[in-house]
């Protein structure tokens, strides 16, 4: 069921929506500053998360913001924390939520705000795999961008993220730490770290923790070791997180879904 998918953000009450989040069978991808799924999509309540949400399905699908608008198409983008409901889903699509500090997310966004959230993207959820989907709603979004294409990182760039994994293990980090054991500044770090990786250095440290968390779940521990883990503070913190970010419940890292995780 896609209500692992999309769930009721706005609800106090978890249990329902955990329950449907570990009977959800389909595939999911991890990246930073990524999360796709792809499967069923139905009706939900209303919600809204941080992501920047891009659906595509091989039907129509129908959704209502928050002021009761109503848009259907086969290609639609939800901006950063949009009230929104799925009233009409489909029988197979795929979920991207991108974080909109991305360059994709951002792109994402800003299409959603200049030309409404009904689009036409270069992606047939139809044919390929989720990884493939994935790609091609990046190549759309980035088309116009020319510092996509890039592909030399600084020296500094790949040493951070070689020293990234190690140190949110142990608990907060702040770009000042990771730039103190290189020896740049703080300003410097996050400046090229943004420019070559696409995200910027405080939300690629959240990512990798919620990687962390991930790959530990799919190790067979449980939710609250995983979260210890990653450097969460707790199994609430990281329930905040997701909730926040994606709408979603922890529950989402389910064993049960076909998992593609990676850096």
């Amino acid at each position: 069921m896609m209500k692992a998918l999309l769930s009721n953000d706005f609800s106090t009450s978890s249990g329902a929506e955990d329950t449907a989040a570990a009977q959800w069978r389909g595939t999911a991808l991890l990246r930073p500053g990524i999360l796709a799924f792809e499967g069923e999509i139905l009706p939900t309540e209303l919600h809204a998360h941080h992501a920047v949400q891009v659906m595509a399905a091989c039907t129509p699908i129908s959704i209502v913001d928050g002021s009761g608008v109503r848009r259907h198409g086969t290609h639609i983008v939800v901006p950063t924390d949009a009230p929104h409901r799925v009233c009409g889903g489909a029988s197979h699509g795929i979920a991207i939520y991108l974080d909109p500090e991305t360059v994709a997310g951002a792109a994402a966004d800003r299409r959603a705000h200049l030309h409404g959230w009904v689009h036409t993207l270069s992606v047939d959820p139809a044919h390929g795999q989720l990884a493939e989907h994935v790609a091609d709603v990046l190549a759309d979004l980035l088309r116009d961008n020319a510092a996509a294409g890039q592909d030399d990182r600084h020296g500094v760039v790949t040493a951070a993220l070689q020293l990234l994994p190690d140190m949110v293990k142990g608990g907060s980090v702040r770009g000042s730490d990771v730039a103190r054991q290189l020896g740049i500044s703080a300003t410097r770090l996050t400046h090229l770290f943004t420019e070559q990786v696409g995200i910027p250095l405080r939300r690629y440290i959240l990512w990798l923790r919620l990687h962390i968390a991930m790959n530990g779940v799919m190790a067979g521990d449980d939710v609250t070791t995983a979260s210890a883990a990653a450097g969460f503070a707790d199994c609430s913190h990281l329930t905040r997180t997701c909730r926040r970010t994606f709408g979603l419940p922890p529950s989402m890292m389910s064993r049960d879904v076909d998992w593609d995780i990676s850096l």
